[in-house]
């Protein structure tokens, strides 16, 4: 009888693992469909240029400020109720998206689907290391998570295509719709709820606002950096005042008995350095999606199918990676020896890719740089991702979880807008200096791509420096992660 129920709760952890990746893929296809139907929005709403930008950022603000306090909430009532709640928000926010028939109810929309977003998004790691307390298993269920999180960007390029082409843009919205429904009700079949740490002692309110309000404000100045300018005095004082409130926040959870983040989940070493090499690593990332789609539309003249198609190789070297290869890799020579011929790979990628031109052969100058880029992806996040948890209590894993995720969004934010503006200022320049408009694209893309590439070597430099080499079985993993429920 013993055995039986132990198989049984077998069965059920990895058919959570498909519930909760099911909603990993909902955002990570919605953070990357809307790009191919940017176009199409902009001419029925009557977007202009600058508005146009509120479809993506709108998502990103949200998603990126809530976060941490969802993964702390998640820790303190619940993270399947945090779960399963920011499920019904984001679906239900993807049905007004596409209904919406003006500039307004669709940005409303957007603004709602990131904060859904952000409260599935935060506890999903923390529910696979609870739900995945052995070494072994673990490792698989990071790995399948690392490769929804990752490949459903590029497919979501070549969903959005084919949707946008065929259906019209409304129905990139719509498709969220029965996945939705289906991550909600066998979500609520197959997860297993934490014992949370209960809010007898109150609940953190102001620190929940204050590091909400902080986040939201830093990616707001940072999205509206590309086109107020890094100096201006509207940047400069957004920061500020995003600044003020963060340093607020960590004085008043240095003084609560129970704060919503408690200042020890920062003196876990693991946690942070990985969190910041991550962050480096997902820079070079976001910017492959995002400038090299721009890259394939603009110069290349590729359609949105084709553009999304052409990502397709990038994805499968994300899912050979993670197909226990990079776990056994790590498991033999350590996690350095790893992580450094892997992120050289990305970088290496990235610059690959700053060569190709205007009129590049995709197979010799293109197909290279992106399979690079996915061996290096596949090879380097499983064991970062690992690693920053490895050393989170159970009771603090929600809050790890939202750090984690948030070391990535905000790094893609700035990356994004760094590297946007470094793309778009070369280009002008370029014109202005009498360049054709298509070798004005290439040179602003290209030196983007090398800006991103000499990031990921920073974040190289941090992994030799800054990580201890160890394998996916760190001191005391199999055992810090033992489920309360």
């Amino acid at each position: 009888m013993v055995s039986s129920l132990a198989v049984a709760e077998h069965r059920t952890r990895w058919w959570a693992l498909v519930v909760v990746c099911l909603a990993m893929f909902m955002n990570a296809l919605d953070s990357s469909i809307v790009n191919v139907a940017l176009p199409d929005i902009q001419r029925d709403l009557h977007f202009s240029p600058s508005g146009l930008t509120w479809v993506v950022d709108a998502f990103l603000i949200t998603f990126a400020s809530m976060l941490l306090m969802a993964g702390r909430l998640g820790d303190l009532v619940g993270r399947k109720r945090v779960f399963l709640g920011g499920v019904v928000l984001f679906t239900l926010s993807s049905v007004l998206c596409g209904l919406a028939p003006d500039q307004a109810v669709l940005i409303t929309g957007r603004f709602l689907q990131g904060a859904g977003g952000a409260f599935s998004a935060s506890v999903i790691v923390a529910i696979i290391v609870t739900e995945f307390p052995g070494r072994a298993d673990r490792a698989r269920a990071m790995s399948a998570y690392i490769f929804v999180a990752v490949g459903g960007g590029s497919i979501g390029l070549l969903v959005g295509g084919l949707i946008t082409q065929t259906l019209g843009w409304h129905w990139i919205f719509f498709i969220n719709v029965p996945v939705g429904a289906l991550t909600f009700v066998f979500g609520r079949i197959l997860i297993a709820e934490n014992v949370g740490l209960g809010v007898r002692d109150g609940v953190d309110v102001v620190g929940s606002v204050l590091v909400t309000l902080s986040l939201m404000i830093g990616v707001y100045a940072i999205v509206s950096a590309t086109s107020d300018g890094w100096l201006s005095g509207h940047t400069i004082g957004i920061g500020a005042i995003a600044t003020a409130l963060l340093g607020s926040f960590l004085v008043l959870e240095s003084r609560l008995r129970n704060p919503i983040m408690p200042l020890r989940i920062l003196r876990i070493r693991s946690l942070t350095r990985s969190s910041v090499v991550r962050g480096f690593l997902a820079t070079g990332m976001f910017s492959t999606f995002f400038l090299g789609a721009l890259y394939f539309e603009r110069v290349l003249g590729y359609s949105p199918i084709r553009t999304g198609a052409s990502f397709l190789p990038m994805s499968l070297a994300i899912a050979f990676m993670s197909a226990g290869v990079t776990r056994r890799l790590v498991d033999r020579y350590g996690a350095k020896p790893v992580l450094v011929p892997a992120t050289l790979a990305a970088a290496i990628g990235l610059l690959v890719l700053a060569r190709a031109g205007a009129h590049p052969a995709f197979t010799t100058d293109v197909l290279p740089g992106l399979l690079l880029i996915g061996l290096g992806a596949g090879a380097s996040f499983i064991p970062l991702l690992s690693m920053a948890m490895a050393e989170v209590p159970n009771e603090d894993a929600g809050l790890g979880s939202g750090i984690v995720n948030v070391s990535m969004q905000m790094a893609a934010a700035v990356g994004l807008a760094v590297l946007s503006t470094v793309a778009a200022d070369r280009t002008r320049a370029m014109i202005g200096s009498g360049a054709s408009r298509i070798d004005a694209l290439v040179g602003g893309y290209r030196l983007a791509f090398v800006v991103a590439a000499g990031l990921v070597l920073v974040g190289t430099a941090l992994v030799v420096v800054a990580l201890p080499d160890v394998g996916l079985d760190v001191d005391g993993v199999d055992g810090a992660f033992e489920p309360t429920h």
